[in-house]
């Protein structure tokens, strides 16, 4: 079977080629919901801990390399990653890293989190041990089993938008009060539009391989609804801050919309093909923009 001309990449160095096994463009996404804890400490009063916002920061980056080393691995051993694959390039695939490497190099992520995690012991005790145990837990979950049971969106919601934001949050105040869970979770809805995208494009090709995302279960009407629905609940959840006397927090963050719609129409224009992978620069940078206008709000 010829392969699609997506995959058609000059094989890379070592180096490189660890360094595309990163996904360095989904870091940014995972930084973001740090940032926004950061502005909900300053908007509470309380002088940030620039230490505890590294290392959470740091801690968030290392866990998104570890999820797509073992996203990488895994969908290759398991014969996800076909040849009729309509994505981006993955190094097991391509053959750019051996599986046996890439194992290693997720002990490696695995380790390199929890060392960069444990020091934050020290400010708010062990039961962050268990929190940081819980998300490595997910991470390895998330690719061998829940994303095939249509559990992926809510994984993404949690740990690319809860667990940052009330992390990140807790470390510096030791408090978890509602409005930071709320935005936690509008951080986590922006950031899954990302996901959507990705098994909207991979639609048919997960449905061949018995993988049934949550786009799979809703079809492709039922995913583009999803995908706008996204933006505006994460919107409507910062609509909070009105009553709460922070009326740019409220209102800033709806400026997101603009580009999450002018994706969306993009996304149903096109339909399928490698032509959605544009999209997913799109929605990064728009779950990165929502967090930037959230934040901004929040500290202003």
């Amino acid at each position: 079977m010829t392969k699609h001309p997506s995959q058609a990449v000059r094989r890379p160095s070592g180096a490189r080629a660890w360094l595309l096994a990163m996904r360095p463009k989904t870091l940014p996404v995972a930084a973001a919901p740090v940032l926004v804890g950061v502005a909900l400490t300053c908007e509470r009063g309380v002088a940030v801990d620039w230490l505890a916002a590294a290392l959470c920061l740091v801690f968030a980056l290392v866990m998104q390399i570890d999820a797509n080393f073992v996203n990488d691995y895994f969908d290759f051993v398991n014969g996800t990653d076909r040849a009729d694959r309509l994505g981006p390039p993955r190094a097991c695939a391509q053959g750019w890293i051996r599986p046996r490497a890439m194992a290693v190099g997720i002990g490696v992520a695995t380790a390199l989190a929890c060392a960069v995690g444990l020091p934050l012991v020290a400010w708010r005790g062990w039961g962050l041990v268990a929190l940081g145990a819980a998300l490595v837990a997910l991470c390895f979950l998330y690719t061998t089993s829940l994303s095939r049971r249509g559990l992926g969106d809510v994984l993404v919601v949690a740990c690319f938008g809860v667990a940052p934001v009330c992390g990140t949050f807790y470390v510096q105040t030791g408090a978890l009060p509602w409005p930071v869970w709320l935005m936690g979770v509008a951080c986590g809805l922006a950031s899954d539009a990302l996901l959507v995208v990705n098994n909207y494009r991979d639609r048919h090709t997960d449905a061949a391989v018995g993988k049934r995302t949550l786009v799979v279960a809703l079809g492709r009407r039922g995913a583009e609804l999803l995908y706008l629905g996204l933006g505006f609940a994460a919107v409507g959840l910062c609509m909070v801050w009105l009553p709460l006397g922070r009326p740019l927090a409220a209102l800033l963050p709806a400026a997101y919309l603009v580009l999450h719609a002018r994706t969306w129409m993009r996304m149903v224009r096109i339909g399928y093909g490698a032509e959605l992978n544009a999209l997913l620069g799109q929605s990064s940078l728009g779950a990165i923009v929502f967090a930037l206008l959230l934040a901004v709000g929040l500290v202003a």
